[in-house]
């Protein structure tokens, strides 16, 4: 994984994808606007076209990588970059103008999730800061624009570079590789899942993104680093 150290400054306020997970488990509205206010400062960070699509594919399974389609970020929002010819789609999904989340849909994603970060990329590119980004695609979800997924299926984020930024500790950390299962409207409650007992075994499953576009989590890597979030 890429050291922290080596970022550029701006980049050193980005976290791993799971990290900042923790404010969409467990409501936070401090640690939210602490994102807020953070999130409508910096446009997305560009990579070149080659490294973004190495980035995007890295989130599959070698097996998916050569016929997943791809999806790269550029000044104007995302560009599909190749064609899927197995139903999956791969991109470095920006939900946070410091957030690099290789994530690999599969076609239910493709076709339900996919459309909503399509638009917050081309959001963030333009400057919008995430309080306002956050009540458009509510009201899209309110008015049937984006769906949650109509049946089971599987994201993939094993990448070793993942970052995102933690609205709880306000800096970029790391969260190791893992897989998500779409669980729409599915709550840690339901599971049995609190904090407290996740501290104690970051092996439990825990729901991320509480909502229409809601995902069970189970980790694939390092499962201690979980318990650094709380």
């Amino acid at each position: 994984m890429t050291s922290l150290m080596k970022l550029p400054k701006i980049a050193c306020f980005v976290v791993l994808v799971g990290l900042g997970y923790t404010a969409s488990m467990f409501p936070q509205s401090a640690a939210n606007t602490r994102a807020n206010a953070v999130s409508a400062q910096p446009l997305p960070e560009l990579l070149p076209r080659e490294k973004e699509i190495a980035l995007a594919l890295s989130a599959a399974p070698e097996h998916l990588r050569n016929d997943a389609g791809v999806y790269v970020l550029e000044r104007n929002g995302f560009v599909k970059v190749r064609s899927s010819t197995n139903g999956f789609t791969c991109i470095v999904n920006r939900d946070h103008p410091l957030n690099q989340k290789p994530v690999c849909f599969d076609a239910e994603g493709t076709a339900t999730i996919l459309p909503k970060i399509l638009r917050v990329g081309e959001l963030l590119m333009r400057g919008k800061p995430m309080s306002e980004i956050d009540v458009e695609i509510a009201e899209g979800f309110r008015t049937g624009k984006y769906i949650s997924p109509r049946r089971s299926g599987v994201a993939y984020m094993l990448s070793g570079d993942i970052r995102n930024f933690n609205p709880q500790t306000g800096k970029v950390e790391s969260f190791p590789p893992h897989v998500m299962f779409y669980a729409p409207n599915l709550t840690n409650a339901d599971l049995g899942t609190t904090r407290e007992a996740l501290k104690k075994d970051p092996s439990l499953p825990f729901v991320a993104y509480e909502g229409p576009h809601g995902y069970i989590i189970v980790l694939a890597g390092d499962k201690q680093k979980i318990a650094t979030q709380y």
